[in-house]
């Protein structure tokens, strides 16, 4: 059950923060937001707000999304011979036009819809009382969809379309941006927590307790010079150097020089084996001026990103399904993570929403990359594409990203239930 909400919570916010990007620079840029969802699935809440978007929780709590006015296939459709309700302004305008049977608003003119248009010339006409009518629909109508849910109308002023291409830009990058600045603050949250910041920079190392330079004596706190014969300066050096004098080995033992009060002493040591790994039982020093702390935070994020994309080049050159991780992996990897506490629970939401940043990023159409690339490609040519090969090309994507989720979960099922 933990696993499970762990999974729920750190997936949620990463999506949510992650839609919130698009929706705060959409609105921005001019673009009209119809939808603001927090979860997926039926609605439970809603409300519309002064700046015409609705706000609705539904009830699978995985996630969340935006819809803009004109993107992708968010359109209002309605079919001829459908029963509305309309509701008139006193000056005659539609100002709702109800498509449900709920909401029912008792002044409301019933029509059979016979053609619409609400997004250039904004009207609505139909048989009222067997007499065909036309009514003009303001600009800022609301449509109440089959499922209750209550929308603005889309004209065409306020469809991503007709944003500018700066406007357009910013919020596709908004998505992957966002996730990057979570991953800097949780990194903030963590190194708070912690008291300080790795110290990589340095040979004065933590040794933890249990650990096995703690079992020969060692002091909590320890300065170590040399392992065998390789010079130790810095934590790169001691994870080489222990690499180096391990490898091909079985139950190695090691020289550690450490260093104490001016004075060097030597321990043998045997290091502990974790997962085809020899470790000494140490960390990185601690850096706890607010500074460094501070620093720490982007530091820290910019090397999980390099490490990210250090995989996805290794990936891209020599492919292979094992390295990708779909929601089961996710799922497993914040289970493991939720029974070590929460300091592993956030270094695991900081690692995940950059990955899903880098991810985001990738040029492949349905994702925040590919539109990038698109809005690249407008202010070259000075011309958006035409609307059927944007939507082609994205289709293309959409459906290399299904195929590509579909053998990622198999393989994570088998991989991690069946092997």
């Amino acid at each position: 059950m933990l696993g499970i909400l762990t999974f729920i919570l750190v997936f949620g916010i990463i999506v949510v923060v992650h839609e919130f990007g698009h929706f705060y620079f959409a609105k921005k840029s001019g673009i009209l937001v119809r939808e603001f969802a927090i979860g997926m699935g039926p609605k439970i809440f809603a409300h519309i707000g002064k700046d015409g978007t609705a706000y609705t929780i539904r009830i699978l709590p995985l996630g969340g999304y935006v819809r803009m006015a004109g993107w992708g296939d968010d359109t209002t459709e309605i079919k001829t011979g459908t029963p509305v309700s309309l509701t008139l302004t006193d000056d005659g305008k539609v100002k709702r036009i109800n498509l449900s049977g709920k909401k029912l608003d008792q002044t409301a003119l019933p029509m059979q819809v016979t053609q619409f248009d609400f997004e250039d010339k904004l009207f609505i006409k139909g048989l009222v009382l067997e007499e065909e009518k036309t009514f003009a629909v303001d600009h800022d109508a609301t449509v109440v969809e089959a499922d209750g849910t209550e929308v603005r109308i889309a004209p065409l002023d306020v469809q991503y379309q007709n944003a500018s291409i700066w406007g357009k830009l910013i919020t596709n990058f908004a998505g992957p941006m966002n996730n990057f600045i979570l991953g800097v603050v949780v990194f903030w949250i963590l190194i708070f927590l912690q008291g300080g910041v790795r110290d990589t920079q340095t040979n004065l190392f933590h040794v933890m307790p249990e650990g096995a330079l703690a079992k020969v004596g060692v002091a909590e706190t320890a300065q170590i010079t040399k392992v065998g014969s390789h010079e130790v300066k810095n934590w790169q050096d001691l994870i080489q150097a222990v690499e180096a004098d391990t490898k091909d080995k079985t139950a190695p033992t090691l020289d550690v020089t450490i260093s104490e009060n001016g004075s060097e002493k030597q321990v043998t040591v045997t290091p502990e084996e974790n997962q085809g790994r020899y470790l000494l039982g140490v960390q990185p020093g601690i850096k706890s001026d607010f500074l460094s702390m501070f620093v720490g935070g982007f530091t820290t994020a910019a090397d999980s990103a390099l490490r990210i994309l250090s995989e996805l080049k290794n990936l891209i050159f020599q492919p292979d399904l094992n390295k990708l991780g779909g929601p089961v992996a996710i799922f497993k990897a914040s289970s493991d993570a939720a029974k070590n506490g929460i300091e592993n629970v956030l270094y695991f939401l900081a690692v995940i929403s950059i990955n899903i940043g880098i991810f985001n990023l990738i040029p492949i159409p349905a994702l925040d990359g590919g539109k990038i690339v698109l809005n690249i490609l407008e202010a070259i040519r000075r011309k958006p594409l035409k609307q059927e090969i944007e939507t082609y090309v994205t289709l293309a994507g959409v459906v290399i990203m299904v195929v590509l989720m579909i053998a990622v979960t198999w393989n994570d099922i088998m991989r991690l239930f069946f092997r």
